[in-house]
């Protein structure tokens, strides 16, 4: 069975240029790939025939050994072509060639970029951007009500100053690896395939010095703690977060820095609860003052103290609200509230003259009487246990 001219095949003129030749390969091998027409006998043999065709005309010298010689020019058969050329093809004339063109195009096309690293899992080269850091700071309730100016030390990797950050001696800059011409990757033909893999000399980075920095040891960068002074301001709340430009990772082979994010957490206090803006203290008080009324003084998160009027009959977990005596919001005038929650607090240890006055206040009526909540509760229990009895 002859062959169809390859020309044909991928339905280009003679005079297509290689990018033409390229992009009909790319249409119709998509077309008839294996994976789209599974168990088509008829598409698998188009198939080979677009990979074939497009092997030869993808080579300047094989094509234009096949322009002059047509099929001949790569029949073993035929054993060596007029001119010198050598058949010496693989198979049925053809390879799948992993690494350059052929079928990792159709593959990139149908499956896209699965390395994430340019065209072809091609290696980033020149400077990078380097790794933004992240430190907690824990700052008191006070410090978060008033805002400080923290000072804080960050190890992290810092551009060398001796070799300004290129990783050359004296400031060299690198030169394009010789072993991948700058690529970053290299290739290594094994049978029927072509494997491409990082570049070990230059480690993918396209790049190599020939006088390695001896400070950085051709990093670039040293590891190196800084000292940085962080303005946290008023009102800041848990889980916010400063970011300061530039202060993070030093970047590679000269590139910029990356950016450091401060998150601040608020240390729990010993009297005071926060939520949002609103401040909360339990703040407990004796029988006397909630049975009579009074005056209690509750401190506050800006370092003063307040009174706070109490009613006589005040019961346990009542709230009084002392407005803009909460925390601090931030970019505005306003505060929060303060919520004070009083809870009475039954006197113990009484001596034998106070447990005589408070029979006597018993046996005046002091009991359930003067209790109105503790009277309708037990009201309610005998109603209950009479409907039952009944």
């Amino acid at each position: 069975m002859s062959k169809r001219d390859f020309y044909e095949v991928l339905g280009v003129d003679r005079k297509a240029d290689e990018a033409a030749v390229k992009k009909a390969y790319r249409s119709k091998a998509m077309q008839f790939h294996p994976d789209r027409n599974p168990g088509d006998k008829a598409a698998e043999q188009k198939f080979k025939e677009v990979n074939e065709a497009y092997e030869i005309l993808k080579d300047p010298q094989k094509r234009a050994a096949y322009d002059q010689f047509g099929h001949a020019a790569f029949d073993p058969a035929q054993g060596q072509a007029p001119g010198g050329f050598r058949p010496g093809q693989q198979g049925q004339g053809f390879e799948f060639n992993f690494g350059s063109g052929g079928f990792a195009d159709i593959f990139e096309d149908i499956f896209g970029d699965i390395t994430g690293r340019g065209r072809r899992g091609q290696a980033q080269r020149g400077p990078e951007r380097g790794q933004d850091l992240r430190y907690d700071l824990e700052v008191s309730l006070e410090e978060a009500f008033k805002g400080k100016k923290a000072t804080i030390r960050v190890p992290t990797a810092a551009k060398c100053e001796a070799c300004h950050g290129t990783g050359g001696e004296g400031g060299a800059k690198p030169k394009p690896c010789p072993t991948c011409a700058g690529r970053g990757r290299v290739r290594a033909s094994q049978g029927f395939f072509t494997i491409e893999r990082t570049c070990g000399a230059c480690h993918g980075t396209g790049e190599v010095v020939d006088k390695p920095c001896k400070t950085c040891r051709g990093e670039g960068r040293i590891v190196n703690e800084k000292t940085l002074a962080v303005n946290v301001p008023a009102g800041v709340d848990e889980g916010t977060r400063i970011r300061l430009a530039g202060e993070g990772e030093a970047g590679l082979r000269g590139g910029p820095a990356g950016d450091l994010y401060i998150f601040i957490s608020i240390a729990p206090h010993e009297i005071f609860q926060r939520d949002g803006a609103n401040i909360y203290c339990h703040v407990p008080i004796s029988m006397i003052t909630a049975t009579l009324g009074g005056a209690v003084e509750v401190p506050t998160v800006e370092g003063t103290r307040a009174r706070v009027s109490v009613p006589a009959g005040t019961q346990s977990g009542e709230q009084f609200r002392l407005r803009g005596k909460g925390m601090t919001q931030i970019r505005s005038q306003i505060r929060g509230d303060m919520v004070i929650e009083v809870l009475v607090e039954t006197p113990t240890s009484l001596s034998a003259r106070q447990k005589q006055i408070l029979e006597e206040f018993r046996k005046a009526g002091g009991g359930e009487e003067a209790s109105p909540k503790a009277k309708g509760f037990f009201d309610k229990v005998k109603e209950l246990w009479s409907e039952l009895k009944s």
